[in-house]
């Protein structure tokens, strides 16, 4: 994976605009580096907000502020981990749906699995229970969302494993990409444990220019 990738997907203004290239959708949100930038951004969005610091793991400096005072609150620790910080409008109750893909040099490209988290949009991915394969999805909406995982993965030229989160409205097939980690993740580790195929194996061998097809399962021999 190319270290432009990296950054592209790990910095939230830019993240964005890459996005809009491909006609895909992010949360309506804003970056800021300031306080005062927060305040302003929150007022154009629309109570309630999130606000979460960038570059952070586990959710650091991150939270949902419903006035201006918990924006403050929050803004001021995440600012103090991030010298970015994302204010996204909240999707709170909204479904939060991952796919872990794979990807080579010569752009062959599968998903793994997908998964679900039992609780909706708001609760941590990290304090949730994952469900592999997801629960509640007709199979359009996982055709849908498993299309523009491999469409996305493919713009950002990644090559290796890569974790792509979405939020999807529980009575509509309207979703937005939350994030994309363009490297091994937690979820990476849940998902070959779930499905028996060796994410980090693969990964290494990708990152060395081998071809998916060259690759054998080392759990299933195959």
């Amino acid at each position: 994976t190319p270290i432009q990738s990296i950054i592209e997907t790990e910095d939230r203004k830019i993240f964005a605009e890459r996005i809009n290239e491909i006609n895909e959708k992010v949360a309506p949100s804003e970056a800021v580096y300031s306080l005062q930038e927060a305040i302003d951004a929150a007022e154009r969005l629309g109570y309630p907000v999130m606000a979460r610091a960038a570059f952070s793991l586990g959710g650091l400096g991150s939270g949902f502020a419903k006035s201006q005072e918990e924006l403050k609150n929050i803004a001021q620790q995440a600012l103090a981990h991030s010298n970015q910080l994302i204010i996204d409008k909240s999707l709170k109750g909204w479904k939060e749906v991952e796919y872990e893909v794979v990807r080579d040099a010569y752009d062959n490209c599968i998903t793994v699995c997908n998964m679900e988290n039992l609780d909706p949009l708001g609760i941590h991915t990290g304090e949730s229970i994952v469900v592999a394969p997801s629960q509640t999805l007709s199979n359009k909406e996982y055709n849908m969302l498993r299309t523009t995982a491999i469409k996305v993965i493919r713009h950002f030229g990644v090559v290796g494993e890569c974790n792509i989160q979405y939020a999807l409205n529980p009575f509509s097939e309207q979703y937005y990409i939350i994030e994309v980690n363009a490297r091994l993740s937690r979820s990476s580790a849940l998902a070959s444990k779930a499905t028996g195929y060796p994410l980090a194996y693969v990964a290494a061998k990708l990152s060395l220019g081998i071809s998916l097809p060259e690759i054998k399962n080392s759990v299933t021999g195959v």
